[in-house]
Formats: structure tokens, sequence, C-alpha cells
């Protein structure tokens, strides 16, 4: 009986592999107790919510305003705290 200790190279092969790029397949957004709604009135475009948004849900439309892509979205609320103007409100999901 040996007792290896295991290191990066000795370790068993396990896991799960993903392609590249299929990420936009899962609907992560799926277990949120709420999510976040944006008063286009009340938003400047200052793009805060984009950059502190953890799971990349933020994005701009054709349009060249903010929306939340519910799919990803994990209802973490960061985006509504970081919004000077708070034109984003945290609901509940049901809302």
């Amino acid at each position: 009986m040996t007792t290896d200790k295991p290191t990066v190279k000795n370790l068993p092969i396990a896991g799960i592999i993903f392609v590249p790029g299929s990420a936009k397949e899962y609907n992560t957004g799926a277990f949120r107790s709420q999510k976040p709604i944006l008063d286009a009135k009340l938003c400047t475009k200052c793009g805060m919510c984009w950059v502190y948004c953890p799971d990349g849900a933020v994005f701009v439309n054709s349009e060249g305003m903010y929306e939340i892509n519910l799919k990803y979205c994990k209802g973490c609320g960061i985006c509504s705290e970081e919004c000077a103007r708070k034109a984003i409100k945290m609901v509940d999901e049901e809302e």
C-alpha cells in the first residue's frame, strides 16, 4: 500500500467538460428570489450597473439603453446598490 500524497500530476481525471461558448445555454437565473427592474426614465446611462454585475447580465441594447438579461441574472442586487440614481429596484420574483 502506498501513501503517496495527491499532486497535480497524479490527480484522477474527473469533472465536466464544457465546449467553449456553451455557457450561453444555461439559464443561471432560474433560482433567484428577487429580480432587478430598471426604470429607464431614471437611468443616466452611467454604466455602473454593467461594471459591477458579477454575472455579466447587464448589457446595452440597440437603442443605447441598459437592460438586464434575466436569464443570467442571479438576483444578487449589486446593480441596485451601485446605481446612484436608484433606477434599479429589486422586487420579489413573483412580481
